[in-house]
């Protein structure tokens, strides 16, 4: 296992448990600290794992984009760096496994990026999310991409234009997250809906996942065109083949990935 210095990586069973590990910056996404997670999503990806748990330790999931990492960025740096960002972001939706975003407290700006980005999310109650750019000089562009995806257009105006903070239950109701929990709640609720999501065969919800997000966002005749040649073909794998024999001869279904 890699050493991380703003990371703390465990493996648990069936589950690699990703926390970010820099509460003094309150999570900030530094280069250093983008480059680990990219490091430790791709590792996930490649091992035997079922699904990905991101949290952040302190009193921030993450604060966003390290400010004083941007302000000794030239044009060019700062390009370089938000594209960094974009290939953690598509990593994230890129491994097979289901990743699910466990928010205990506030995510703002990319750190809500990364929310809006994983696959599930659950907060806590006294969690909020926010997209403060607008109202601090640098609009956030790039994280209001898949929060757009997450909330539609005129609650990412009222984000993005205001910089307001939203709570757990507002989330919930926007889209942003499946579930806000009591506080002492969060990890059980978080285990639980990652055990739900990860019924089936790992090859299988890879697949799924993984078509789901190619064919998101594009005009439906198009969507329909990805998912029927995908879901045909994985009418053949042998975990759909198991699924529906079980299904037909009334037991439980027996795994092979």
């Amino acid at each position: 296992m890699a050493d991380y210095d703003h990371l703390l990586v465990k493996h648990d069973g069936d589950t690699v448990r990703i926390t970010m590990n820099r509460p003094e910056r309150r999570n900030a996404l530094s280069e250093p600290h983008l480059r680990e997670l990219l490091h430790a999503f791709t590792a996930a990806g490649d091992s035997d794992a079922t699904g990905i748990v991101l949290s952040g330790e302190g009193k921030a999931f993450s604060a966003g984009h390290d400010f004083a990492d941007v302000s000794s960025r030239d044009l060019a740096g700062v390009r370089d760096l938000l594209r960094l960002c974009t290939r953690v972001m598509q990593t994230v939706q890129q491994v097979p496994q289901v990743v699910i975003a466990k928010v205990a407290t506030i995510a703002t700006a990319a750190g809500c990026q990364l929310v809006a980005t994983c696959d599930l999310a659950v907060a806590a109650e006294s969690a909020s999310f926010a997209l403060p750019g607008g109202k601090g000089g640098w609009f956030c562009h790039t994280p209001a991409v898949p929060v757009a995806r997450n909330i539609g257009r005129k609650r990412l105006m009222e984000m993005t234009l205001t910089g307001d903070p939203i709570d757990a239950r507002t989330a919930v109701e926007w889209g942003l997250v499946n579930y806000a929990v009591p506080d002492d709640e969060l990890d059980a609720r978080t285990d639980e809906l990652l055990a739900r999501a990860t019924r089936g065969t790992r090859f299988g919800k890879g697949v799924g996942k993984q078509t789901l997000y190619a064919q998101l966002d594009r005009p439906e005749a198009d969507a329909y065109t990805i998912a029927v040649e995908v879901m045909a073909s994985m009418s053949q794998s042998p975990g759909a083949r198991e699924g529906m024999a079980s299904f037909l001869e009334k037991r439980r279904p027996v795994w092979t990935d």
